[in-house]
Order: C-alpha cells, then structure tokens, then sequence
C-alpha cells in the first residue's frame, strides 16, 4: 500500500515560471551556467548557487546558509508563492518528438521507502548521502522531485486525463523545446479519490533520484531524533515525487566506450570476444543491436555484430539477464580489465538516440578505442531487478522525463 500526500507548494508566479524553472545543476556547461546567471536574475540557478552573487565559489556549510538566504529573498520579493490548501499537482511534459509524459506531483512517504514499498534498482554511495541531506536540513526544501513509476491504473489515467481539460496554472516551453504544464488540484474530493487509489497500489519504483530518496530518509531519522513529539505526519517524513505510469517511462540505453584494449591489439582482442560471442564484422554502417543479448562494436573504423554464445553464460537471476551486466561480466571485467564502472577513468558512457553516432565519433578522434551499443532496459527488466533485491551497475539506464527544479517545492 503506497502513501502520498498533498501539500501546499512553494511556486512561481505564474509569469516567471519560464525564467525560473532550471535544469539540474551538473546539466548545464559551466559556460551555460554562466550565461544564465549573467542574463537571468530569475533563474532558479541563483538560489543553488549563491556565490554567482560575489564571484566567489562557496561550498559547504556556508554554501547552504546563502542557499536558504536567496530563497527566502526569491519569497520576499514575490517571486515564489504558496499555495493555503493542500494539494497534488498533475504535470504534463510535451517533448520535442511529441512524446507526453503524464503524472502527479506528489510527498511520497520514507517510510514506504524503508519498507520496500518503494524499490530501488541502484546502489547510493554513503558519502553522497549524508552530504544531500545535510545540505537539506540546512535549507528546509526541496525543489526537484524523485521519478516515481507505478503499475497503468485506468482510474488514475481518467482522472488525470479530465484535469488536464481544463485550463493549466503553467504552460511554458524551453529552450529544449519541451513544454511544461502544471494543473494543481485542491478539490477535497478528489485528493481524497487520488490517495485513495494509491492506497491500493502495492509497489512503486524509482525511475530516477535513488540518492535525493535515500538523503531525504537520513534526514527524516535525524528530525525524528530531534523532535520529541514526533507522530510520523510531519513533512520530514515525506519527499516530493512525480508519479507516473510505467507505459509512460522512456528508457534510452547508455552505451560503453573504452580507451585502450587493456594491451592487446584487434587480432588478440577478437579472438578473445571469439570465445563468448559469434562475431560478424558488419562494416563501415552503423549497425544497433535487433534483440537482448546482441550488442554492436565499433573498433578500427568497422561495425561489428557480437551474439552470446547463450551455453557459455549462466544466467541465474534478474542482474545476470541485463545486457549491462552480461557485457561487463564477459567483456568489460575479465578482458578489459574495468573493475570499478562508476570511478575507472578508461570508460566513458555515451545515452540517447544518437548514442552510436556518438560512438563512432569518438572513437575515430582515437580518444577512445572501442565501443558497444546496447539496447534500452525495459521497465519490466528493471522492476525484476528491483523486486529481487538486487542493484544495476552504474549507467544502465537514462530515463525520461528529466525534471525542472524550482516548478514546485516542498518545505519540510
């Protein structure tokens, strides 16, 4: 049984929503990033990164305290409002190949979080953990929400479908050129039908944000601690989530590049392969994987087809049918010798549509010397994997949609 709630959301008026609503810091060029706070003093970069204001670099502890500082001033001066009731907030995302994403905003539960309501399928590292949350605890919100998917429900689908007949609160496109809608929902009525029916869905998924669910659980430990009359309602205990349906996730593959052969030339390399795989050299077109357990290699200007040889690996769980996992347990590991996918500098990643012209590119600058093509996971490979208690190596998936911050945030 999963547990959300409404809340009254900090936003932006609704004529500067545009200028406001920014991408995750690490998206953006420092170039990009310079431009934008140099020509936009509405740019929700300015809360995250206070010392634009000084030309200072600021971290830390003090880093927070001005992050607090810009926001309150960003209320101040009117900029942000807040809604007086509680509500859900149904989001509508158009991109530019027309695909729409649909779901709700919503305070997802810690608890469903401990308790395995909410499933994960990535590790967190400790270290950024504890930094998140105590950058969290400094600033009392958050203004990104954790990707949450959950199984088609036909009800939540008409719900959400009659909304949006209505007019938005938002409608404002990008410069990526998605557009971006925002419906709030405050009827008492239908807030109670939307808790209700996700009262009634058993698991929920974490497409994207494993490290903000995990920071926002260490932070609703430390409050708890702090407050003795603790009841489990508080906000802490809660953490802005967008809520989708899993139809509506798109899953792109991140593809593998490395820079050397680990010292072996072509010959001695393919003979390796040669051991796992049927290899076909496809030539100088660019050649994408057609099923599971097919990759695609580009090495020395060529296109190359390798096929599993299915009696020479074993598979015995969830984890060992991923094609992420089966190239590193036959290729990566014990020929390339990359142990470490998340911190080894001899292996770059590449996402997207476009991923393989990308490969070729640089591979034929010789900054990398081979890459593979995998095709996307799919929903039902990574809630196996999840329902498994088991984690995908670094990079398996690049999910959509990705997030603006600032559109709506939730103090605790």
């Amino acid at each position: 049984m999963a547990t959300i709630i409404p809340f009254k959301a900090v936003r932006p008026t609704r004529d500067k929503v545009s200028l406001i609503a920014a991408r995750s810091y690490d998206d953006y060029t420092s170039k990009e990033r310079n431009a934008r706070l140099r020509d936009n003093p509405y740019s929700f970069l300015h809360i995250v990164n206070p010392g634009y204001k000084y030309q200072k670099k600021i971290s830390g502890e003090r880093r927070y305290a001005l992050v607090r500082n810009r926001y309150q001033e960003f209320k101040e001066d009117g900029i942000f409002i807040q809604d007086t009731k509680p509500s859900y907030y149904v989001y509508k995302i158009v991109n530019r190949d027309g695909h729409e994403f649909n779901g709700i905003i919503a305070g997802a539960s810690t608890f469903d979080y401990e308790n395995d309501v909410i499933k994960k399928h990535e590790d967190t590292i400790e270290f950024r953990e504890n930094i998140f949350k105590d950058y969290l605890k400094a600033v009392g919100f958050n203004a990104e929400p954790v990707l949450l998917t959950y199984p088609d429900n036909d009800e939540l689908k008409s719900i959400i479908e009659k909304i949006m007949k209505k007019r938005s609160e938002y409608e404002f496109t990008t410069t990526y050129r998605d557009t971006h809608y925002i419906w709030i929902v405050d009827d008492k009525a239908k807030v109670h039908q939307i808790n209700s029916l996700f009262k009634n869905i058993s698991t929920l998924y974490i497409a994207d944000g494993h490290h903000r669910s995990a920071s926002s659980c260490l932070l609703a430990k430390d409050l708890e601690e702090e407050n003795p009359e603790h009841t489990g309602k508080e906000a802490y205990n809660f953490f802005m989530s967008y809520l989708i349906p899993e139809s509506n996730l798109k899953i792109y593959e991140f593809n593998r590049l490395v820079k050397d052969l680990n010292g072996l030339n072509k010959e001695e390399f393919l003979i390796q392969l040669d051991e796992v795989f049927r290899i076909e050299d496809r030539g100088k077109e660019y050649y994408k994987p057609s099923k599971k357990h097919h990759f695609s290699m580009y090495l020395e200007g060529r296109f190359y087809s390798l096929y599993l040889r299915k009696a020479e690996y074993k598979i015995i769980n969830a984890l060992d049918a991923l094609d992420v996992q089966i190239l590193y347990d036959t290729v990566l590991k014990p020929i390339l010798g990359i142990e470490d996918l998340r911190n080894d500098k001899r292996i770059k990643y590449a996402h997207g549509k476009n991923a393989l012209v990308q490969v070729k590119s640089i591979v034929d600058s010789c900054e990398y010397k081979v890459g593979f093509g995998l095709l996307p996971i799919t929903i039902q490979e990574l809630k196996n994997v999840a329902n498994e208690g088991l984690t995908m190596p670094p990079k398996s998936t690049f999910i959509e949609p990705k997030l603006r911050s600032g559109i709506t945030i939730y103090e605790f």
